[in-house]
Formats: structure tokens, sequence, C-alpha cells
């Protein structure tokens, strides 16, 4: 029986991209619904606009990057933007083909992070689903009554989950906070 990578590439049921040096050579069908954009919109674009600030890009291929040379391959969850700008928690795995050049040839694997998932091993991905919700606005900047409009709770609750998060993490201020979100 012959096998059709290429179908099997492109209806994968997770986000499947192929990179060189930090831009996409080729993506799947789920890759551009989890992204919400058409593959032709993303196909040669960089992965730059998926993050959520500049420095966050810089640094993540920094980290990514050293992992990737010494292991070939590497995981986290992360909170990425959308092309419409949203943001949201994201799982991503990469391997290497080029380890002297990690961001040389890579493949991608991303699979987004849903409200109902179980919590996996990683501080990220301990929270609730409504502190993932109330963390992604807060790396997006906005205010609590911001967020509380966003999420149709009051702000009163996104103070309380703000005060959550701020505890979990062990940080006074939400500007640490974000840091630490955005941080590996």
């Amino acid at each position: 029986m012959d096998v059709d990578f290429r179908q099997a590439f492109e209806n994968a049921p997770v986000g499947l991209v192929v990179g060189r040096n930090r831009i996409i050579l080729a993506c799947n069908h789920e890759f551009a619904r989890i992204f919400r954009g058409s593959i032709g919109d993303l196909v040669g674009q960089t992965f730059e606009r998926f993050y959520p600030t500049q420095s966050d890009y810089e640094e993540t291929g920094k980290r990514v990057g050293a992992r990737l040379s010494d292991e070939r391959s590497y995981t986290d969850d992360r909170v990425m933007r959308r092309l419409d700008g949203s943001l949201f928690w994201v799982r991503v795995s990469g391997f290497t083909y080029t380890p002297d050049d990690a961001h040389g040839h890579a493949l991608w694997v991303f699979s987004e992070l849903a409200k109902a998932e179980a919590a996996g091993p990683s501080l990220r991905t301990s929270l609730t689903p409504r502190e993932r919700d109330v963390a992604a606005l807060l790396i997006e900047g906005r205010t609590g009554k911001e967020a509380a409009k966003a999420l149709g709770i009051s702000p009163r609750t996104v103070d309380i989950y703000r005060a959550r998060l701020l505890r979990k993490y062990n940080v006074n201020s939400t500007r640490r906070l974000v840091e630490l979100l955005l941080s590996g």
C-alpha cells in the first residue's frame, strides 16, 4: 500500500510547519485553522508575527535554539498570537534536522490547548482554563475592566484570578507575572 505523505501532512489533526531560519516553508490546514488564516497567508512568513512581543520572539528563539542544538527536539506551552491579534495557549514541539544551525531546518507541531484540557507537567499548563483566559488578556496588556468585559465576568473576579496567578508564580506585580508567563 502506498502512503501519500503530502496528504498526511496537509490533513494531520495537529498543526504542522516546516521552517527554515524561522520562516514558514510549508504548513498544513490545521496550522492555518489554529492561527486563523489560510495556508497562502502563512507560507513565506516569519514566525515573529505569532509572538505577543518582539522580545518574546527573540528570547524564545535563543532559548529554543540552544535546546534544539543540544537535544534536537523541544516542547513547551506558550502564549501565541493569531493573525486576528487574539492571544491563546498552544503546545509547541519541534525537531531540528540541522543541530549545528538549530533553526536552519526544523519541523514544528502546534496543538491548541483547549479550555477543558487536563493540566500537564509545566507550570503554565497547571493553570485552570479561567486562569489561562485571564493570563492571556494580561499578556495582551488589558486592564482588569477590559479583561472582565472580554470574558463576560466582573472586574472583581478578574482581580481574584490575577491575585491567584501572582501567588501561584510567587511574584508581586502583573508586569513580572507577564514576564514569567512569556519565559521558558
